[in-house]
């Protein structure tokens, strides 16, 4: 006969008695008639009764974008099915000069609490970006390796291909925006992403590059972000994470195969150089640069134009970067440089822009603790706003009519 030890028959005692008891819980959801046995009727309740419902004010509420759903989109798999999605890349470990863009996500949800989630009309649309049949949600944050660069941007590519992945709502108003350029013919949903520092938008075009092929490219930027990793080689022989930099992605992203060739353009340059040299390599990159000057010499809607006539009917990123704005009106970034374009400017630019094909957008490089009074986040949000109406519509809105 064959005794126990008595330890180890307390102990598988003990844990079929645990599995019993799991089987046997409740789970912790409304859905389950024990948690509403006595259900509240709100009608009969002082507040809801007088004063309807617990709507969330402009600051008030859960921090999402703009008031939007909020769903942890990678990990909860009753997550709705969208057409639009914000995801959060609070990454700031490739910077140049000042760090802070990891909390930029979390800043541009603060700027973004005066936008609504229930219309959002404004005269210079003339529509709002919540009437038009997309189902928008925010997927909040990616938490990123703080300490290795090349685990965190894999990640992030890893976290935007899943979201990239998804069925599309595709409800009623639903207008198809992207199966036309898919590789496997299908809709796939768009993407807004929160920077973070601008090296984000390297796996961002590798994942792209899964469904898309090569994409062209806008890019909103004081620099060229195109540089030869060996510009910045102050060490000698360089490893492959110190290669990629947030002023060195676009030209990984061009020898990976990720960027349409002379379909690309740069908007709001103003940066030093190293030479005539830099603008011969960008171009080899596969762009052209429309400088902040050329406003002045060219005009608005000249620079339209001829953005739109490099792009044409490409299936497009959008990427801006917080620092093509004069500083002066938006001072919360890494690598600030003055004479930039007002946020007016660049939202009349952005107007002119819509119906592209968009096939995803971000905005980077907003490190708040650099603002004063929020003004940068206020106006990075904003600029949001503009990418959900871009997205959604067939071409720029026509002028408002004055009336007088």
């Amino acid at each position: 006969m064959v005794f126990a030890h008595p330890t180890g028959l307390a102990l598988a005692l003990a844990i079929y008695q645990l599995s019993v008891h799991a089987q046997n819980q409740i789970p912790l959801t409304s859905s389950h008639p024990g948690l509403n046995a006595n259900p509240v009727s709100l009608q009969n309740e002082p507040y809801f009764s007088k004063y309807g419902e617990q709507r969330d004010m402009g600051f008030t509420g859960p921090l999402s974008f703009g008031h939007l759903p909020y769903t942890k989109c990678l990990e909860d798999p009753a997550t709705p099915n969208f057409d639009i999605a914000f995801l959060g890349f609070p990454f700031d470990t490739t910077t140049s000069y000042r760090p802070g863009a990891r909390f930029g996500p979390a800043g541009i949800r603060h700027g973004s609490r005066r936008l609504s989630n229930r219309g959002g009309y404004t005269l210079s649309w003339g529509n709002g970006p919540h009437t038009m049949g997309s189902a928008i949600r925010d997927c909040g944050d990616v938490p990123l390796s703080i300490s290795d660069n090349m685990k965190a941007i894999d990640q992030m590519e890893m976290a935007y291909l899943t979201l990239l992945q998804r069925t599309p709502a595709a409800g009623e108003g639903f207008v198809s925006r992207t199966k036309a350029f898919a590789l496997d013919e299908k809709e796939h949903p768009r993407i807004i992403t929160l920077g973070g520092d601008h090296t984000i938008v390297l796996p961002i075009l590798r994942s792209l590059n899964k469904v898309y092929g090569p994409v062209s490219v806008i890019h909103f930027d004081a620099h060229l972000d195109t540089w030869s990793p060996d510009a910045f080689n102050l060490t000698g022989k360089m490893s492959e994470q110190e290669r990629i930099t947030h002023g060195t992605f676009f030209a990984i992203a061009h020898e990976e195969g990720l960027i349409r060739n002379d379909s690309s353009v740069h908007a709001g340059v103003r940066c030093r150089m190293g030479g005539i040299q830099d603008i011969d390599h960008d171009s080899h990159v596969g762009f052209s640069v429309i400088s902040t000057d050329d406003i002045d010499d060219y005009g608005i809607d000249f620079i339209i134009h001829k953005m739109r006539e490099r792009i044409g009917n490409s299936p497009v990123y959008l990427t801006l970067d917080i620092d093509v704005v004069d500083p002066g009106l938006a001072p919360a970034t890494g690598t600030p440089e003055s004479g930039g374009w007002t946020t007016r400017e660049v939202k009349r630019i952005l107007r002119g822009l819509a119906g592209l094909n968009i096939v995803g957008a971000d905005l980077v490089e907003v490190a708040p603790a650099y603002d004063h009074a929020d003004i940068t986040s206020i106006a990075a949000a904003d600029f949001i706003h503009d990418f959900l109406m871009m997205m959604q519509v067939e071409g720029p809105p026509a002028p408002h009519k004055i009336i007088i």
